[in-house]
C-alpha cells in the first residue's frame, strides 16, 4: 500500500485542529472516536513527515522504538479504559522493557503522535497530548504532587518538545508551542510560543522562527534565541560605544579586548549582533539579527 494512500488531514484552521483551553478533552475525544487501526496507521505514516531518515514503512515498523512504544500504548490504553488495569500495566511494562520509553497506559494521546529516538521518554498517567505532537528523547511529562487526580501536563496540537526537556505539573501548553532542549517548564505556556531555560521562559512567538511543514508542524525547534548571548552582545556593544566617546574626549582607552584573545572581535564590527557605530549609548539596539539582513 503506498504511503500516501491515507493522507493526513489538511491542517487548516477549519479542520478543527485547534486545542481547546482547559483540560484538552476535545482533542482526546476526537482521538478516541477514531478506530484503533486507523490511529496506528497514522502513527506510522506521520514518521515520514518528521524524520528525513525514514525510508520505508517496513523499516519504521521494525526499527523505530518510538513507533513500537506508541503502538503498544494505544492497545494498553484501550485495556485501561475498559477496566483491564493489570493487563494494561503489564503491556506498558513490556513496552518499556523493549523500547526504554515509559508511557503510562492511562495517558491520553491524540492522533499522529511521534517520539523521535525515544530513549528515556516518560509520560505520566494523567498526561493529555494533542494531535501532531512530537517528542524527542529524554522528555519527561511528569507530576509534581502525590495527590490523585490531574497532576501531569496537557500538550496542545502541534507541540514540539526538544531533547531532555521536562514539563512538570498539571499545566497546559497551548497549540504549536515549542520547548527548547533541556528546558524545565512548570507554568502554563500560551499558544504559538517558544519556551527555553530553567525554569522555562517564553522567548518569542513560534512563527518568528522556523516554518511549518505541509502538515502545519514546526520542527525547527533549534531556531531559538540565546538570551545569554544576546545580553553579552548588548554589553559589548555598549562598552564599544562608551569607549568611542572617551576617545573623542581625549581619554586613554585600552580597548575591551586588551586582556583577552578575541582580537578578531575587536577588529571588526560585523559580529552578527547588529553593532551600531553610534555616539549615543541610548540608541544602541540589543536585539540580535543576522549580518546578512542588515541594510
Amino acid at each position: 500500500m503506498p504511503l500516501d494512500a491515507h493522507p493526513l488531514p489538511n491542517p487548516s484552521p477549519a479542520s478543527g485542529r485547534g486545542w481547546p483551553t482547559g483540560s484538552g478533552e476535545g482533542c482526546v475525544q476526537r482521538a478516541e472516536k477514531v478506530g484503533l487501526l486507523r490511529l496506528l496507521r497514522e502513527d506510522v505514516h506521520c514518521v515520514f513527515q518528521r524524520d528525513p531518515a525514514a525510508r520505508s514503512r517496513f523499516e519504521v515498523l521494525t526499527t523505530y522504538p518510538g513507533v513500537h512504544a506508541i503502538l503498544l500504548q494505544r492497545v494498553a490504553h484501550r485495556f485501561w479504559k475498559s477496566g483491564l488495569r493489570y493487563p494494561a500495566r503489564l503491556l506498558s511494562w513490556f513496552a518499556r522493557f523493549m523500547t526504554n520509553i515509559d508511557i503510562h497506559p492511562g495517558a491520553t494521546i491524540g492522533r499522529r503522535f511521534f517520539i523521535d529516538h525515544g530513549a528515556g521518554v516518560v509520560i505520566g498517567e494523567t498526561a493529555e497530548i494533542g494531535n501532531d505532537v512530537t517528542l524527542y528523547h529524554g522528555v519527561t511529562l511528569g507530576g509534581t504532587t502525590w495527590n490523585k487526580g490531574k497532576r501531569h501536563p496537557t500538550l496542545g496540537d502541534g507541540v514540539v518538545v526538544g531533547a531532555g526537556a521536562k514539563i512538570l505539573g498539571a499545566i497546559t501548553l497551548g497549540e504549536q508551542v515549542r520547548v527548547g532542549a533541556n528546558s524545565v517548564v512548570v507554568k502554563d505556556v500560551p499558544a504559538h510560543r517558544t519556551v527555553i531555560g530553567i525554569p522555562g521562559k517564553v522567548v518569542l512567538r513560534t512563527e518568528e522562527a522556523g516554518t511549518d511543514n505541509i502538515y502545519g508542524i514546526n520542527l525547527d525547534h533549534h531556531l531559538i534565541p540565546d538570551p545569554v548571548g544576546r545580553a553579552i552582545a548588548c554589553l559589548m556593544e555598549r562598552i564599544e560605544v562608551l569607549e568611542g566617546q572617551l576617545r573623542r574626549q581625549g581619554e586613554p582607552v585600552d580597548g575591551q579586548c586588551r586582556t583577552c584573545d578575541a582580537d578578531e572581535l575587536c577588529a571588526t564590527r560585523d559580529t552578527g549582533y547588529g553593532i551600531q557605530d553610534s555616539a549615543d549609548p541610548s540608541s544602541v539596539s540589543c536585539i540580535p539579527y543576522p549580518a546578512s539582513s542588515r541594510n
